[in-house]
């Protein structure tokens, strides 16, 4: 369960006296009792314990709390951990300072499922001896008083359950020395204190006024919900063209789209992210870049949910049927590819739900029904659920149509503006779909204030969107990072998107090459889960005037990127191509298993304001990978500057150098603490090393 050592769990305390009497109470005030043994502090700790602590199999968790008593004698800590079935496993904390009585371990869970986690603070009857006699002994003060207490204090270790044979011929033997007068102080005092013994009474130990914390629950979930790389399209343009005869497109369909799966698959994607399938909205329809003037052949924006042909429970007739989505699922499971739907609950005017319950919608004093808007952008083609008038039937046929989903093979469920509507429906829907089904993973698209966004993850969605896009320089870029692998990594998974269909800032725009490498580059290697959106090979990078996204948005039209141009054999001359560079991302990832966590983010200082340094590395017993990234975040200039690496955070001494192979190039350099590097325009952007002793 965790990198430390297991230990025995009986409660070995004796019962206070008071205790026996029946005088003992809670405290009047409705405090939690403290204990014999004062437990505070606990981290993590969710809103005081009122959520659940969240990681993914295997994820090591940092755990600490302060642990202390009254006097001068020995106490000692624990962490208990209790698994889905009920077993419980106890490890031991270490007391990292003593002055602080912060006392530190790691926990990590094997299996999925609701476990449940406290500390047990107890009196140490062997390290209090321990300590007493080493001093006493030696200055000659109630020596045979206190090696007789050292042969008592063992001779009760041996009635702790569960120590073998062999452990207790080890205390036999220590016992025996101890109460042997024939033979020196010294050496008498040496055989109860021997390392082997110290060992034992660590791995089982005697524990007097056993005093836990509270039970706090623990969600471990698959490791999907931590790691990955997602790829986003729209399948109507993955294999749509332009007919020449006609003057018409022609949409691409599940089917045609399904044959895009294994580039994507070839790249080393992990999740193919479909924006919303279901049947498009005719009134108010959205023509090209946002447009009120829709044509009879514009395919309208997807976003724009319900018509004729049905709801959210259905797919449009252009793109196919059920049978179409069954297929295009399989194509992706067979090529490793998990499918995440888009989830958008909100409807056009034509959709089923707004003339069979008008009373999920919001009637303005006019009559209308007011349509969605997020100033200075409408959405005319959308009207946003009021979830207040009939709660319990929106809730209801929301379930319903995940369900359909499910069955049809989606375990990944990426959710559009989910700020937009009751956190209470979210915390209600993630949990009621959990009690089947587990394995499914939420992801919010939801680009809104810090608490919002935290409250979300709180209630139950696995992964967040971020303001990843919108942080370009070093210090928000390691401020940020800082926040998310340390506080809010106990209860949020970020996920980082250098552009999405809705978003091209500036700096994309503007960068070139270097920086669509740069951002790709750090979005895959700062957090665990990063995702593209289709077109990022080809650097599509024309906004729209005005605003930060894609001019010829795909929202509202069809887009022939004419992958055969590429594919097999690679660009034409003079054309952009990062889809190598994007499968060399996700090969590294893939292959080093310190980019697989979030919480081991380290910063390294560099002489540049421009260079961003940081490490990842991941321990497991004696083997250990390391990851470093210097990156130039200027995307016009080359730097030359020196980086200054806190060499045991790479688990290396302050003076020992190491092999820095660069994952990207192929090059390796012999570094040290201080590294000269050039990054830039006419050099890589970004080097990945991977450390290695010599």
């Amino acid at each position: 369960m965790t990198t430390t050592t297991s230990q025995a769990s009986p409660d070995q305390s004796p019962e206070p006296a008071a205790a026996k009497a029946g005088t003992l109470s809670p405290p009047p005030s409705g405090q939690r009792p403290m204990g014999r043994i004062p437990v505070v502090g606990i981290t993590p700790l969710v809103e005081g314990g009122d959520f659940p602590l969240n990681s993914v199999v295997g994820e090591q968790v940092p755990l600490s709390a302060r642990v202390f008593r009254e006097g001068h004698d020995a106490v000692n800590a624990n962490i208990v951990l209790t698994d889905p079935t009920g077993g419980e496993h106890v490890h031991p904390l270490t007391c990292t300072n003593v002055g602080l009585s912060l006392w530190e371990g790691t926990i990590v869970a094997d299996r999925v499922g609701p476990w449940r986690y406290r500390v047990e603070g107890w009196s140490d009857p062997y390290g209090t001896w321990d300590h007493d006699a080493t001093i006493k002994v030696e200055a000659g003060v109630d020596v045979e008083l206190m090696l007789t207490e050292g042969a008592l204090v063992l001779e009760r270790a041996l009635s702790v359950p569960g120590r073998p044979e062999s452990a207790r011929q080890l205390l036999q033997d220590a016992i025996g020395a101890l109460r042997d007068e024939s033979r020196p102080a010294q050496a008498r005092l040496a055989a109860g204190t021997a390392p082997e013994v110290a060992h034992e009474l660590a791995q089982r130990p005697l524990r007097d006024y056993v005093s836990p914390s509270p039970d706090y629950h623990w969600l471990v979930e698959r490791q999907r919900a931590l790691y990955g790389a997602w790829y986003e399209f729209f399948p109507r343009s993955e294999g749509c063209y332009f007919d020449e005869q006609t003057g018409d497109w022609v949409t691409g369909t599940l089917r045609t789209a399904a044959k895009r799966l294994p580039a994507i698959a070839d790249m080393g994607f992990d999740v193919i992210y479909l924006t919303p399938v279901h049947p498009i909205g005719t009134i108010n329809r959205k023509g090209p870049n946002n447009t009120l003037d829709a044509g009879p052949k514009d395919p309208g924006s997807p976003y724009a949910i319900g018509s004729k042909d049905g709801g959210h429970d259905a797919i449009e007739p252009t793109l196919g049927t059920f049978d179409d989505f069954d297929y295009f699922v399989a194509q992706a499971k067979r090529l490793g590819l998990e499918v995440a739907l888009d989830i958008a609950l909100q409807c056009a005017p034509d959709h089923p739900w707004v003339t069979q319950h008008p009373e999920w919608f919001t009637t303005r004093a006019d009559g209308t029904i007011a349509y969605a808007e997020n100033p200075p952008k409408k959405y005319q083609d959308i009207y946003p659920l009021n979830f207040d008038n009939d709660p319990a039937g929106i809730y209801a046929e929301v379930r319903r149509v995940i369900q359909v989903w499910i069955d049809h093979g989606v375990k990944l469920f990426r959710v559009d503006n989910p700020h937009t509507k009751p956190v209470e429906f979210w915390q209600w829907l993630i949990e009621d779909v959990a009690q089947s089904h587990p394995d499914v993973i939420w992801l919010a698209e939801a680009f809104t204030k810090p608490q919002m966004m935290a409250t979300l993850a709180k209630v139950g969605f696995q992964q967040s969107y971020t303001y990843y896009a919108w942080r370009n320089t070093k210090a928000e870029l390691e401020e940020y990072m800082t926040e998310l692998s340390t506080d809010s990594a106990d209860f949020m998974r970020p996920s980082f998107w250098p552009t999405t269909h809705d978003i091209l800032t500036p700096y994309m725009q503007y960068g070139g090459p270097a920086a669509w490498k740069t951002r790709a580059a750090l979005a895959a290697t700062l957090v665990p889960t990063y995702g593209i959106y289709a077109g990022y090979e080809l650097l599509e990078s024309v906004p729209r005037p005005g605003v930060e996204e894609q001019i010829d948005n795909e929202k509202y039209q069809f887009k022939d990127r004419r992958w055969a141009d590429y594919e097999p054999g690679g660009p034409k001359e003079g054309q952009l191509w990062m889809a190598d560079y994007l499968r060399k991302l996700n090969e590294i990832r893939r292959a080093h298993k310190a980019l697989h966590w979030l919480r081991n983010y380290r910063a390294h200082p560099t002489d540049d304001e421009f260079v961003m340094c940081f490490s990842k590395r991941y321990a497991n017993g004696g083997a250990q990978d390391v990851i470093l990234v210097v990156a130039n975040l200027d995307p016009h200039t080359t730097r030359e500057t020196w980086v200054h690496l806190d060499m045991p955070e790479l688990g290396l001494d302050w003076n020992e150098g190491f092999v820095a192979k660069d994952l990207i190039t192929g090059a390796s350099w012999h570094w040290g603490q201080h590294n000269f590097v050039r990054v830039g325009r006419d050099a890589e952007p970004v080097h990945i090393i991977h450390v290695r002793r010599f």
